[in-house]
């Protein structure tokens, strides 16, 4: 990343969107962080945004902590308004994200959905590798991706527990001007760190060609690259969506898919082995906006009050 850099501009428009995403591996846990305007998470957002309803209007923040592929800790709390305190400070309830030099730093202070039981979590990355390039996810569909610290050392606090953990970081942004699940029905996405490299495959639905990301000491090199990509063999959650049975780095398979979170729509799987750590989601957002799914949502979401 560059010195100063500014955070990537927010969403304006009806269904428009914008999510800033970070996770942590360290030692036996694992950490999910996203800041969300015009939340992908939120059946409230679904309905409004067809009626005018803005992104920053459904902003929201979700926390999500695993300790040996089991979930310790859910946080997802919506709220009717966000402050832009600065180019580089974001503030979501009492949840901020700021990039602070060359470091990104996010803290969470919330309560977990639904039982309301405080949590509060901080990260810091220190990016190991600069920005890579936004990336058009598919041709001619207005959804974008770009990984802004894909490699990265990280801090982990968790303040309500009580520990301070150190270990990898990775960082990205998408964002869109449209909902997700108007033409653009989903996706499935894996990063995986290795001592020197972290490699992030995504791969699209109607035969558009993967997104490939490789980070290390070479810099940030990002193609479109289906050879040498393994084809896993997929398997069914409970709630029929599917997944792959085994995680892989390029070809390469790093292990058996343990699946962290489950949902209609989503799903999100991890896998360790040897050194080699890897990260995915399986999303399918045309299932999100029917509204049996979008009233299952309630429950797993806090409807909070501006700060």
């Amino acid at each position: 990343m560059s010195s100063s850099p500014a955070l990537p501009s927010l969403p304006s428009g009806p269904g428009t969107y914008r999510w800033y995403y970070a996770d942590v591996t360290a030692g036996e846990y694992s950490a999910v962080f996203i800041f969300m305007v015009g939340s992908l998470f939120s059946p409230r957002y679904s309905v409004a945004a067809r009626q005018g309803g803005l992104p920053w209007e459904h902003a929201a923040v979700n926390f999500a902590l695993y300790r040996q592929g089991v979930r310790l800790c859910w946080v997802l709390s919506e709220y009717p308004a966000l402050t832009l305190e600065s180019p580089w400070h974001l503030r979501i309830g009492r949840s901020t994200l700021a990039y602070e030099g060359n470091r990104v730093r996010m803290e969470v202070d919330e309560r977990t959905a639904p039982w309301g039981r405080p949590v509060r979590a901080n990260l810091t990355l220190e990016p190991l590798t600069p920005l890579g390039t936004e990336v058009q996810l598919v041709p001619d569909l207005p959804h974008w991706w770009q990984p802004m610290a894909p490699r990265a050392h990280a801090r982990l606090e968790l303040v309500t527990e009580g520990l301070a953990l150190e270990g990898m970081g990775y960082h990205d942004t998408n964002h869109g001007g449209e909902q997700l699940g108007a033409r653009l029905p989903g996706w499935r996405w894996a990063r995986t760190h290795g001592g020197q490299e972290t490699v992030v495959d995504y791969v699209l639905p109607g035969g558009v060609t993967p997104v490939r990301v490789k980070a290390g000491e070479q810099g940030v090199q990002c193609e479109r690259e289906s050879q040498g990509l393994a084809v896993p063999r997929m398997g069914r959650t409970g709630w029929g969506l599917q997944v792959p049975r085994h995680l892989h780095a390029g070809a390469l398979e790093v292990g058996e898919a343990r699946l962290l979170e489950s949902s209609p729509f989503y799903a999100r799987v991890e896998a360790r082995k040897q050194g080699l750590d890897t990260l995915g989601e399986v999303a399918d957002f045309r299932r999100f906006h029917s509204p049996y799914i979008r009233w299952m949502a309630h429950f797993r979401t806090r409807l909070e009050r501006a700060s």
